[in-house]
């Protein structure tokens, strides 16, 4: 897709004719929520909240868009009677992002939302997840895509595996599933934190990212963060990581892997101050950067 929505362009970085090396790519999709509301109205929000970042990144020592066509996209319309059909509507939108040629990244929404999108990516890829939640419910309220579920249905899509990180929230089955999945590698935010390992376990969640092989997709749920960071999101989690911890990994995880696509998700508009969203703005412009630096 190669249409510039007529909303604000992230970044507010202007218009550029050509093939685009990243597009910004909006998923409103808000369906099987279950407790906080408000992600179908994230993406455009998250764009508005980075016309105030600024362009500099220390990564690459000067300012976005550091000579890339950086394209925000026209947003996917929304359009389905049943989930079924949005979710098919996702897939349709996320191969257009794929097929442009350009590093796609995806601002949601829900975290439903990304089964859909691996559907239409060319590639069978292994996810990095940060999030509060490990997803890996196979119901919740006899529904099998909801946002408790994402991962579970990601890898009924054909993701190979994942490594996840900030996890602390999760049911005991899930837990079981994370013990006895290999596909599944858990790193816990309390372990992250604990006072006499806490700086061994992160060395190792690194290393561990470092090694994996092949397409990686990077889907970042910004409840992984602390609560206090996006207290709008969701399901705001005390005891998450802190903003570097994510920064780390994404630049990390560039560095050493192929990351081919990422999606930033569960973003909530938040009354009263732009916290929420202005953090996932950050964090977005920061796989941006990453991305450009990658190839350099």
């Amino acid at each position: 897709m190669g249409e510039v929505t007529p909303g604000p362009n992230f970044l507010g970085l202007p218009d550029v004719k050509g093939d685009p090396d990243i597009v910004i790519a909006q998923v409103p999709y808000e369906l099987t929520t279950s407790y906080g509301q408000g992600t179908v109205n994230g993406p455009q929000e998250c764009i508005a909240a980075s016309l105030q970042v600024e362009l500099y990144d220390d990564l690459l020592d000067e300012e976005l868009p550091a000579g890339k066509i950086i394209r925000t996209v026209e947003a996917w319309d929304g359009k389905g009677a049943t989930l079924n059909e949005q979710l098919d509507g996702i897939s349709k939108y996320s191969k257009s992002q794929y097929d442009s040629g350009a590093f796609p990244i995806f601002l949601g929404g829900e975290h439903g939302m990304l089964p859909a999108i691996l559907r239409g990516c060319p590639h069978k890829v292994t996810l990095i997840q940060i999030d509060a939640h490990a997803d890996l419910r196979q119901e919740l309220d006899g529904d099998p895509y909801s946002h408790a579920c994402a991962i579970s249905r990601a890898l009924d899509a054909g993701a190979l595996g994942v490594h996840q990180v900030g996890i602390r929230a999760y049911s005991f089955g899930e837990l079981q599933t994370m013990k006895t999945d290999k596909r599944i590698h858990s790193t816990f935010a309390k372990d992250i934190f604990h006072p006499i390992k806490g700086s061994d376990v992160w060395s190792e969640w690194l290393s561990s990212i470092e090694n994996i092989e092949g397409p990686i997709h990077l889907t970042i749920d910004i409840d992984g963060l602390d609560g206090s960071l996006v207290p709008a999101t969701g399901t705001p989690v005390p005891g998450g990581l802190s903003y570097w911890h994510v920064i780390e990994t994404i630049e990390h995880a560039f560095a050493n892997c192929n990351v081919i696509s990422a999606d930033i998700n569960e973003i909530v508009p938040q009354a009263g101050s732009p916290l929420t969203q202005f953090t996932a703005a950050m964090i977005a412009t920061k796989v941006v950067a990453a991305h450009i630096a990658k190839g350099r």
